[in-house]
């Protein structure tokens, strides 16, 4: 029979039998456990893939709406870096004492739901201003007249449709404006 490598510890041998790819008992030991070592990997994967998928199905709808937000506000942050605090004009950013930024509502998820996913009506803003200012509605209404026109904030405030988001609406939300982030961060030097 003709010479073959060993697929273990990789020297010389000659097989004895035709099918024979380790030179011995030490390396088909080795074999063996590399193998199931290696169909232990692709089980546990497997298994996690199909936790993940039943864990997917069971989520509620706040559960998705919490995610889109989530996506939306990262989005919201990238959109506006770099830009003041719509309320007070002063710098925002990590570096920035005082500078941490939410992705704050001009007219309020609780007050108005329908347009927690209206990019107008979201903004960077200061935390100082946004959790502890209340919201500084009246400079985040006079920073939006300069941003968006007085046309446009009339038009958000008259807004009344309702919206529905149904579980798919969410999933799409939160797929449209993770992706809209990820392409802002490849931007940002």
């Amino acid at each position: 029979m003709k010479a073959k490598r060993c697929k273990v510890c990789r020297t010389d041998f000659v097989p004895s039998k035709p099918m024979q790819c380790v030179c011995g008992l030490q390396c088909a030991l080795s074999l063996a456990s590399i193998a199931k070592a290696k169909r232990e990997r692709t089980q546990a994967s497997q298994d996690r893939k199909e936790t993940k998928s039943k864990l997917e199905k069971l989520k509620t709808r706040g559960e998705w709406i919490a995610e889109a937000q989530a996506a939306f506000n990262r989005y919201i942050r990238l959109r506006d870096a770099g830009q003041p605090c719509i309320c007070c004009g002063l710098p925002m950013g990590p570096n920035v004492p005082g500078g941490a930024v939410d992705a704050g509502h001009y007219r309020s998820r609780g007050s108005a739901p329908h347009l927690r996913f209206d990019e107008r009506n979201v903004h960077a803003q200061r935390k100082q201003c946004n959790r502890y200012g209340a919201g500084n509605v009246i400079g985040y209404r006079f920073g939006l007249r300069q941003r968006i026109g007085i046309e446009a904030v009339e038009a958000l405030e008259a807004d009344q449709t309702p919206r529905n988001y149904s579980i798919d609406d969410l999933k799409a939300i939160k797929a449209k404006y993770s992706a809209m982030a990820r392409e802002l961060e490849k931007q940002i030097p």
